[in-house]
């Protein structure tokens, strides 16, 4: 068994690094539990002015008193944010546009995982409603302050499960067919999809923009799984990883220096990393990112 743990630590090991963020702010979603809270931490340990964004504000407010204790970092504020609902997503922007007056880093980090078919508050199937579109009407919202502040970046968390989906345009709500890993899988494709449309029209902003793999972690999302899938849970429990290994590769993308001549990739364990074809697909990131914004009712060029 202390192979096992051995070989762990060796391919998820901690990503080190002094880099500051004094005089930066940043905005991570879903900072309540998991990686994003240990993101949160480890980025208020470095300095910054972070904002906690999550549906429940008392459990930010506890993970804020947390974080302030174990970081020694007072700067840290919790905000009501829930992206299965545009409505909240817009009252939360306007309020960091009305108070912030700079954003340089955003982590799109919240997200559902192989959940029971249900829809957001807009009509949207709940896991490509909260893990995307959610997250891109939040950018939308953040961009021009993301551009004021440059240089300034964009965080996205993926999963290697975009290789168990594709691009359903033609029944983006799986309305006709629900399978919750695939429906899970089109929601992580599509982050890295838009996150290439996005770099595109970013370019010579000042705002570069990444996607994460965490790489397979312990937390809350596996909640929703099948028993065969738990099971196998189980069997790899042993490789994967903890919360803090699997927070490294949002921590590099939001403080590497050498990052800030690179954008629209996808990262894994602290490096670039290799994703599907369909994920490199720019015909079809292209006809995501029209049908997004006509979904939203946003216009986006």
């Amino acid at each position: 068994m202390a192979n096992i743990y051995t070989l762990r630590a060796l391919f998820c090991s901690q990503w080190s690094s002094d880099a500051r963020l004094d005089g930066k702010t940043v905005i991570i979603t879903g900072a309540n539990t998991g990686i994003g809270k240990e993101t949160a931490l480890d980025l208020a340990k470095r300095g910054g002015r972070i904002i906690i964004a999550c549906r429940d504000i008392s459990k930010a407010e506890k993970a804020r008193a947390e974080i302030v204790e174990m970081s020694g970092n007072p700067n840290v504020i919790s905000r009501k944010l829930d992206l299965s609902d545009t409505k909240s997503i817009r009252e939360f922007a306007e309020v960091i546009n009305r108070e912030e007056s700079q954003l340089h880093v955003l982590i799109n980090n919240a997200g559902v995982m192989m959940c029971p078919y249900s829809k957001t508050a807009d009509g949207f199937e709940m896991q490509f409603g909260v893990n995307h579109l959610g997250h891109f009407l939040l950018t939308f919202l953040l961009v021009e302050l993301l551009k004021r502040s440059a240089p300034s970046r964009i965080i996205n968390l993926s999963s290697m499960a975009h290789a168990w989906g594709r691009i359903q345009l033609e029944d983006i709500n799986s309305e006709r067919s629900y399978h919750s890993r695939r429906a899970y899988g089109q929601s992580k494709l599509a982050n890295i999809l838009s996150t290439r449309s996005l770099a595109r029209r970013l370019q010579g902003s000042g705002v570069t923009v990444y996607t994460v793999h965490p790489g397979i972690v312990r937390t809350e999302l596996k909640r929703h799984m099948n028993l065969a899938l738990l099971v196998s849970w189980k069997i790899v429990r042993p490789f994967t990883k903890t919360i803090v290994q699997g927070a490294q590769t949002s921590i590099y993308c939001a403080v590497e220096p050498e990052l800030d001549t690179q954008t629209g990739g996808y990262y894994c364990d602290c490096k670039l990393s290799t994703c599907t074809s369909a994920a490199r697909d720019d015909v079809m990131a292209e006809k995501l990112w029209e049908v997004s914004c006509q979904m939203l009712g946003i216009s986006w060029e």
